[in-house]
């Protein structure tokens, strides 16, 4: 181990020949940029010193998008005969000296940064030659890109062209880094693949609920805040279902992972702030913003009903995985602070605050919301988590 930051390059594989596809990859715009301008920008991010974009089919164009973005290329006049020729080709371009080098094909445009992170943080704390090998995966499956220390690069560099990277790269020694990061599974083969990435693009402040499950998961959460947390994600997607349907332009989905993640700090002081400073390194911040602010919400200071005042409100009605009315929340609360009168003003406050935004949800919804939750089968003591 060193204390100075690994020393690491990025090859970028658009070579291909995007058969399956009307576009061509590489230049395929995603974000308002392409798609081999977001992958230099992201190992930019990380921290490369190096990123080399390798050619091959319509290289001039690629060459060309490479200049522009200031990315070194490699051309690989033998792509056709698979994608190791084009990685072979990218590592021989690094500069000597370079400790790891990410690999990543241009059509895997979603990997997110803190993955990257993630994965350097990691093999920097290891000792030198303990591990050759880095790989992200997400709930049990290996993805892009793969991290490799020098030992592994010199070993596909005296591999012969035809082998396949992960042959070549299954005597090393090897890691992997458990994420909740989708992304890193997420391929362009076909123009449905591309016009699902431009919505999953557009989404990206926000965990998929895969993901955040996957994120509690990682985090260590027990089964009893699992169940806490699809319980309120339970009754959250009901109200703002039944916002929704009163007229009010909600992101459901933003709900649902901001519900489920709400708690994801609980064990520690003001989790609901270190929460949502967790969620803002790794890449959520529509999320982080709801999940810091999700304990406590002023009705005065609130406009109309949005998926943090869900969130807060859906916390409310529920007790681990039970449905609970507020008022037998905070008389519990009151009884057992009997003795402390600063506790219970404070707990009245919060009551109060409570009870006038129920009030509000309801004027909006039109409806109470115990008429809302009975319509979706739950009543109060009831368990409300869905399970897995």
């Amino acid at each position: 181990m060193s204390d100075a930051p690994l020393r690491f390059g990025a090859v970028i594989l658009a070579a291909g020949l995007s058969t399956r596809m009307h576009g061509f990859k590489p230049l395929l715009p995603l974000g308002g940029k392409s798609l081999l301008a977001q992958a230099g920008d992201l190992f930019r991010r990380a921290g490369a010193q190096e990123i080399v974009a390798v050619t091959g089919h319509r290289a001039a164009e690629v060459r060309a998008e490479a200049a522009r973005l200031g990315l070194k290329t490699a051309h690989n006049p033998d792509f056709e005969s698979g994608m190791f020729s084009s990685v072979r080709a990218g590592l021989a371009a690094l500069s000597p000296g370079l400790e790891a080098a990410f690999v990543l094909p241009v059509d895997i445009p979603l990997v997110r940064l803190c993955t990257l992170r993630q994965m350097l943080e990691r093999l920097e704390r290891l000792p030198f030659g303990v591990v050759e090998v880095f790989t992200p995966w997400f709930r049990g499956e290996p993805g892009h890109p793969p991290l490799l220390r020098s030992g592994a690069v010199a070993r596909v560099l005296e591999s012969p062209a035809g082998e396949n990277l992960r042959a070549v790269l299954a005597g090393l020694s090897q890691e992997r880094l458990d994420t909740a990061d989708s992304g890193i599974l997420f391929d362009l083969d076909t123009d449905a693949d591309y016009t699902r990435a431009l919505h999953l693009w557009e989404r990206r402040g926000a965990p998929a609920p895969l993901e955040a499950l996957t994120l509690l998961e990682l985090r260590g959460v027990n089964e009893r805040g699992l169940a806490h947390a699809r319980a309120v994600t339970r009754v959250a997607l009901i109200l703002g279902r039944a916002l929704v349907r009163s007229g009010s332009r909600l992101d459901l989905p933003l709900l649902e992972s901001a519900a489920l993640l709400h708690d994801i700090c609980k064990n520690g002081p003001r989790h609901e702030a270190a929460g949502g400073r967790l969620l803002n390194e790794l890449g959520f911040p529509r999320t982080a913003r709801i999940v810091a602010s999700h304990r406590d919400v002023d009705p005065a200071r609130a406009g109309r009903i949005s998926e943090r005042e869900l969130v807060y409100l859906a916390d409310k009605l529920v007790r681990g995985p039970m449905l609970i009315g507020l008022e037998e929340r905070f008389r519990e609360k009151l009884e057992h602070f009997a003795g402390d009168p600063d506790a219970q003003a404070a707990i009245s406050g919060r009551r109060d605050n409570a009870r006038a935004m129920m009030a509000r949800f309801e004027a909006e919804a039109g409806q109470a919301v115990d008429q809302v939750l009975a319509k979706a089968g739950l009543a109060l003591g009831q368990e409300c988590d869905p399970g897995e």
